[in-house]
């Protein structure tokens, strides 16, 4: 079993790394560069500015790591580092032009000229291993007391503790850390959080533009919200800091009144925000329609097997029928219709916003409702299939009634089946949660996909779709394990003999 697991563990990581590099090359190497700024206003209003638009071209080709830019003061700065008796200006001369010259060809770089100006700047491609070495290289980031060196303050003490702090309460609390909490508690799901692993995902661009692709994804969403906290000075504080996101800030950076709260380095804070993230929008939604998905189905199925070729099982398989052939889109038009028109439920989810239950009822119901049919329909005909069974003929000769044989010998096996959907359902929830976000107007990671690929958003895209992948792969895993634990005659072995 724990050789299973590690063999699957491990060929989960590499279905991850192969759909994520795909992914990566057909983005890089297939779309055309220029499409990134066809959704960008900034390139319209700097036409006029031929050198402004080179400026802002090649930072952002940078940092979606088509390339490597240096401009005039930096490529002056690396010439007389490699240079120091060297004499360089920004002067169009002819010693300023071979010293250029000769640094870039050592290094790979491309010299240029800006159109107006005529100061050179340089750029380097970057190569399609060297992109995806670097996405991979910077892909995860782990916290630790020496992961800071600031210059500017020699004496930052480096530690690793648990304390019971003033402002969050008990947490594994550094220094020398970025995030000052690395491990703490409290009443939001998942209730034990930590800030020791960081994932890069790369920097949002052009939508978003310049946020980390982590924080667009992860982050809250809507208005700021006020929270009333205890500072380390003992006085009362109210905010819109997110306490938990403390982070060293260099001491000339630093706010003083942040600085009189907080006692220490750790001033740099991230926004508290009224409505959940991207990925909490879309997690919430999803796992509620799933519930509701197998509440509904398996009753529905179980009942339609019970009741063969009667009018319950007639009507029911009419109804399925019916749910199945209707277009997911036209399903879910007429179901927000009725919502609204019937149950005055919102047909949007900005109307009543995230603090609101009404907001996810729609969409959450339709989620589930989505996924009924099919479910129901193949776990009607897998009990059906079982009743047949030599042991449930067995159970009838034992004298047991309809309901113990249902209960105690039909559904158990069932179960297994039961299991063996769960991870289907994950992936299907996630492709459904693509149009519901989508009409709904739901800020979730759904409907951000297809927003990001006309965007041209190339970093959120593959930030994305190494999400849905991690999720697809680890929800068959599970799916794996809950299989073996209901059914005992299950033997997962790494060899794939049992």
């Amino acid at each position: 079993m724990k050789k299973y697991v590690f063999f699957r563990v491990l060929r989960s990581i590499v279905s991850i790394f192969l759909v994520t590099t795909a992914t990566f090359i057909i983005i890089y190497s297939l779309v055309p560069r220029r499409d990134v700024f066809k959704e960008d206003p900034n390139v319209n209003k700097l036409q006029s500015s031929p050198d402004k638009l080179t400026e802002y071209e090649n930072n952002a080709f940078e940092k979606m790591n088509y390339l490597d830019y240096l401009n005039t003061r930096d490529l002056m700065t690396k010439v007389e580092k490699a240079n120091p008796k060297a004499t360089i200006t920004t002067a169009h001369t002819e010693a300023n032009r071979k010293a250029f010259a000769a640094w870039t060809s050592k290094h790979g770089y491309e010299l240029k000229k800006f159109k107006q100006s005529k100061d050179y700047y340089a750029v380097r491609e970057l190569p399609l291993w060297e992109r995806l070495s670097r996405f991979y290289g910077g892909l995860i980031k782990v916290d630790n007391p020496w992961a800071i060196h600031d210059k500017k303050n020699p004496n930052l003490k480096r530690y690793l503790k648990i304390e019971h702090d003033e402002t969050v309460g008990w947490a594994l609390v550094g220094s020398g850390t970025k995030y000052r909490y690395q491990i703490y508690f409290n009443g939001s799901f998942p209730y034990i959080h930590q800030n020791i692993i960081k994932f890069n995902l790369g920097t949002s661009y052009p939508t978003y533009a310049n946020l980390p692709v982590s924080s667009v994804i992860g982050g809250g969403q809507g208005e700021a919200k006020s929270v009333t906290f205890t500072g380390e000075d003992g006085k009362t504080v109210n905010n819109s800091d997110d306490v938990y996101t403390r982070q060293y800030q260099t001491p000339s950076k630093q706010d003083s009144s942040k600085k009189a709260i907080y006692q220490d380095d750790y001033t740099d804070t991230d926004q508290s925000y009224q409505d959940p993230s991207m990925i909490g929008t879309s997690v919430r939604a999803g796992l509620v329609g799933i519930l509701i998905q197998y509440l509904l189905a398996i009753p529905f199925g179980i009942f339609m097997a019970r009741y063969k070729n009667r009018l319950f099982d007639r009507i029911g398989t009419g109804v399925i029928t019916l749910f199945i052939a209707v277009p997911s889109l036209a399903f879910i038009y007429v179901f927000r219709f009725i919502g609204q028109a019937v149950f005055q439920l919102p047909d949007s989810f900005p109307t009543n916003g995230a603090s609101a239950i009404s907001s996810w009822v729609m969409p959450s119901v339709i989620l589930g409702l989505l996924m009924v049919s099919g479910l129901a329909l193949w776990f009607r005909r897998f009990m059906i299939d079982q009743q047949s069974s030599d042991y449930v003929k067995f159970a009838k000769a034992k004298g047991l009634n309809e309901n113990e044989i249902y209960t105690k010998h039909i559904f158990k096996n069932a179960s297994i089946p039961i299991v063996n959907g769960i991870p289907g359902s994950i992936i299907a929830t996630i492709g459904g949660a693509t149009m519901t976000e989508e009409i709904f107007a739901m800020p979730g990671m759904g409907k951000m996909l297809p927003d990001s690929i006309t965007a041209h958003n190339n970093s959120v895209v593959i930030g994305l779709v190494f999400i849905f992948t991690t999720i697809a792969v680890l929800s068959v895993l599970l799916g794996d394990l809950l299989m073996a634990a209901v059914d005992p005659r299950i033997k997962l072995s790494a060899s794939g003999d049992d």
